[in-house]
């Protein structure tokens, strides 16, 4: 800003700031869902049911409406949270941040409810293939990670995809599963072996999950 008579001009810079701004405020404006002036878990919530493209939109019309401090920090504060669900959706909205978020994912590497996810989020914004997660993660992580997601889907999805979970489990065998599952230590590993007996259609491998959610419980081998 420079000063003359009785007028006050913006510098170059000072425009540039401005613009800057009024896009940011059109960019918060475009949000269909009406999640700008809800808070992160609010807005995240409010996201799960949409499909990739429309959730991007309103995590970039949400950042845009914040400072990008603050905003990475209140995802980062959900994602400590204990709902999964809400732990992954942050990340997603982190994706949408890229460089700047990236020294406060990597600080909570070291913590570890997110440091499957914050690994991951670094693979991916160093240029890894996503989808390659078994090269990413140790067994460990993988498995951490396979019941907080079982978590999610159990709080908030349908029993069938729970059951179609079982899938996506690095150990190929439910056996083998339940084995690493009971090692690794998840506070819900019980809630979502109980809610995994419950759902599936094949009575005898309800009764070994039910079994395995009983010796967790209990803290038996």
């Amino acid at each position: 800003l420079t000063l003359g008579k009785g007028h006050a001009t913006l510098t170059p810079l000072g425009n540039w700031a401005v613009w800057v701004k009024l896009e940011q405020i059109c960019v918060a404006a475009q949000s269909p869902a009406g999640n700008i002036e809800q808070s992160a878990a609010d807005m995240l919530l409010g996201c799960a049911r949409l499909t990739p493209g429309p959730a991007r939109a309103e995590y970039r019309a949400w950042l845009a409406a914040r400072t990008v401090g603050s905003a990475v920090a209140e995802l980062l504060a959900v994602a400590r949270g204990e709902d999964a669900l809400l732990r992954g959706l942050a990340f997603e909205a982190l994706r949408v941040v890229g460089a700047p978020a990236e020294p406060e994912v990597r600080a909570v590497v070291t913590n570890p409810s997110l440091r499957p996810y914050a690994l991951l989020w670094l693979a991916e914004y160093e240029g890894a293939d996503p989808d390659d997660a078994q090269e990413i993660l140790s067994r460990e992580e993988a498995t951490w990670l396979w019941v907080d997601t079982a978590a999610a889907v159990a709080d908030h999805g349908e029993t069938g995809l729970l059951v179609r979970h079982l899938d996506s489990a690095v150990q190929g065998t439910v056996p083998a599963l339940l084995d690493e599952v009971r090692a690794v230590g998840h506070p819900r590993t019980v809630q979502v072996l109980v809610a995994l007996a419950a759902a599936h259609p094949d009575p005898a491998l309800a009764k070994a999950v039910r079994r395995a959610a009983f010796q967790v419980h209990t803290g038996g081998a």
